[in-house]
């Protein structure tokens, strides 16, 4: 379950990513981009890279709900972001892929919060926002596991454990810098980027952050 929440939250965020220069256009008032269309992107996102819907026949009643609940998230997210993205005259809107993500992650969290949460952290010098600052397990698993050597790429870490003094299951999946993630993560490092922070001088490939999946027992 943890993976499937990780690759729904990747394609709304792949959706974003791909829509930031009509997002971002100032002479397009409407861009088309509400929940409805936006939903459907991300589902034929979806469909592209794994083959089948994301609500898919096959899942348990638990695990459609928490899709679901992420689905909707999104869309929600997307409907109450309509002034921003639709602004008149404004070029640069800042709704980019990881404002996007926390925002669906927090509404995901409100409806799911004791039973599921999603989380996209990172090495702690490479954390913008406070708010995705990794907890100390988070902090342990990418330091000594998504950073050793012999770490296969791309392998989650997830382990039974306790959070808050609940048991719970705990899934961390690497996430690297692609070349969409350079134009703000890379180099030169210490140039201010579009979203006014400094660069980090990011190489392709680099480990650039992990998405955290909580589900509780």
């Amino acid at each position: 379950m943890g993976n499937r929440l990780a690759s729904v939250l990747r394609a709304g965020r792949s959706v974003v990513s791909n829509n930031q220069a009509l997002i971002n256009d100032p002479d397009v008032a409407d861009k088309g981009l509400n929940g409805e269309a936006f939903y459907a992107m991300v589902v034929e996102s979806y469909l592209e890279k794994y083959g089948q819907h994301p609500l898919s026949d096959d899942l348990e009643p638990e695990q459609r709900a928490l899709t679901e609940t992420q689905l909707n998230a999104m869309v929600g997210v997307i409907n109450e972001n309509q002034d921003i993205i639709n602004a008149d005259g404004l070029a640069f809107k800042g709704f980019i892929p990881a404002v996007f993500a926390r925002l669906v992650n927090e509404k995901f969290g409100d409806e799911m919060g004791t039973r599921a949460a999603v989380k996209v952290t990172a090495p702690k010098e490479l954390v913008r926002n406070r708010k995705a600052r990794p907890d100390d397990w988070e902090n342990q698993v990418i330091n000594d596991r998504f950073r050793d050597a012999d770490w296969a790429v791309g392998e989650a870490f997830y382990e039974t454990t306790t959070v808050g003094g609940k048991e719970a299951f705990r899934m961390l999946i690497p996430e690297y810098y692609s070349e969409s993630c350079l134009a703000c993560h890379g180099s030169p490092a210490g140039e201010t980027d579009v979203t006014g922070f400094p660069k980090e001088g990011g190489e392709l490939g680099e480990l650039a952050g992990a998405i955290s999946i909580t589900l509780y027992k």
